[in-house]
């Protein structure tokens, strides 16, 4: 299983992620206050302002303090670390 920090120490399983997206729209903030009814919302913040939502596929809904792009680019960062290490177990085997 690959975690991809979200700040904080927060850490989220990235093949669990379905999509990491802006708060701004109506859309995500009815998706918002449905979790929050559902009692599926997590609020990984810390007090600071919502810069991203993460929706996973067990319908749970993740606030995160990073801007969307960058969490992107710590799940493609953490990609990269995995083939590169992929590549050195197959080369000493």
């Amino acid at each position: 299983m690959k975690l991809i920090n979200i700040g904080y120490g927060n850490l989220v399983a990235e093949d669990r992620i379905i999509a990491v997206v802006s708060p701004e729209s109506a859309p995500i903030k009815r998706i918002i206050a449905d979790a929050k009814e559902r009692h599926t919302l997590i609020d990984a913040t810390y007090g600071r302002r919502t810069k991203a939502v993460i929706i996973t596929d067990s319908e749970h809904v993740i606030l995160c303090a990073l801007v969307p792009e960058k969490v992107a680019k710590r799940g493609e960062d953490r990609q990269e670390e995995t083939a590169e290490e992929e590549e050195l177990s197959h080369s000493e085997s």
